[in-house]
């Protein structure tokens, strides 16, 4: 062989589609095609060795070894759970539980409003005056509830 025939070449073809599904995986991550990708540089190597391997023979070792991938990336997935996300990351009023801040406005008959950063929220809470340091226990309907710190 004294150059790559594309056409001809199935291995060349399969590797050219582990890379295009390899770069897809970057693009838009889903931790799915990657698998895929494997599947067709497993394919490229199988029509290397077998050459000449017939298409339909090159499309079930695809198969086959997609399932391979997937079920083996299914497991691997279960067993070692890719973690560090924040469960409260999309929830602010969550994220706010805790927090000990200033009353901005005093609390009477129940309401205020507390210093949150560099924004203010409205509070609920027993009476006090401003500038009490108060402690965020829960967020109800975008009112967070104080009490005294």
């Amino acid at each position: 062989m004294t150059g790559w025939d594309w056409p001809g070449d199935p291995g060349a073809a399969w590797l050219a589609a582990a890379l295009v599904l390899g770069i897809a995986e970057l693009a838009v991550p889903g931790v799915f095609l990657v698998f895929l990708a494997l599947a067709a540089a497993v394919t490229a190597a199988i029509s290397y060795a077998l050459a000449p391997l017939p298409l339909a023979a090159q499309l079930v070792c695809f198969a086959l070894w997609s399932g391979v991938a997937v079920v083996v990336g299914r497991r691997w997935y279960r067993d070692y759970p890719v973690g560090g996300g924040d469960e409260r990351l999309n929830d602010r009023g969550a994220r706010l539980v805790g927090e000990v801040t200033r009353l901005e406005r005093a609390i009477v008959d129940g309401h205020g409003r507390v210093a949150v950063g560099d924004g203010s929220w409205p509070a609920s809470g027993p009476d006090l005056p401003a500038g009490t340091r108060v402690r965020i226990v829960t967020v109800r309907d975008g009112v967070v509830i104080v009490e005294e710190a």
